[in-house]
């Protein structure tokens, strides 16, 4: 598994650079990818940045099983694949706003109430050099803007004016 930065490890702070799209055919590149995924999974997380590992491009790998889940043609919940986004950029498409609890693998024990759009359009590509576009609501959408937000070298601690330990949220 890959190391997880935390603070205040200074290159988090840092704007992360497009990623070279032609890294993509490179098979070490895409072991990086699964191995950067799992990490993902090991740490229980729903959402890993790229400058979460210690590099600053702009990748990040979001849970799909920890957002969202879909039912199958059986109507049982199934798990889809995660997604990999490769220079995303999201925007907003309704004012509507949620504020929530956030934490963050590289500020472990802490979360913070952070506002977010609560629908979002997102633009990427994913592993396999595809564009894609969509749409994402909810959690999901608050999971990408989260992500993307490290890709730019800023944490939910900078959004919000709350933070709270670890013990005080289980009360």
């Amino acid at each position: 598994m890959l190391t997880i930065l935390t603070l205040p490890t200074k290159s988090l702070r840092d704007r992360s650079t497009e990623a070279d799209l032609s890294l993509l055919s490179d098979k070490l590149f895409q072991s990086w990818l699964k191995e950067f995924n799992e990490t993902m999974h090991d740490r229980d997380g729903v959402g890993l940045a790229a400058p979460q590992v210690g590099r600053n491009i702009r990748i990040c790998a979001i849970n799909r099983a920890g957002t969202k889940l879909v039912m199958d043609d059986k109507h049982e919940p199934t798990m889809p694949h995660d997604l990999i986004l490769i220079n995303p950029v999201w925007k907003k498409i309704s004012r509507k706003q949620k504020k929530d609890l956030e934490g963050c693998l590289s500020v472990p024990g802490f979360y913070g109430k952070v506002k977010r759009y609560h629908d979002i359009l997102v633009e990427a590509i994913n592993e396999k050099g595809k564009k894609m576009k969509f749409e994402a609501h909810g959690f999901f959408a608050r999971v990408i803007q989260h992500e993307v937000d490290h890709l730019d070298g800023v944490l939910f601690v900078d959004r919000t004016k709350e933070i709270f330990k670890e013990e005080e949220t289980n009360k």
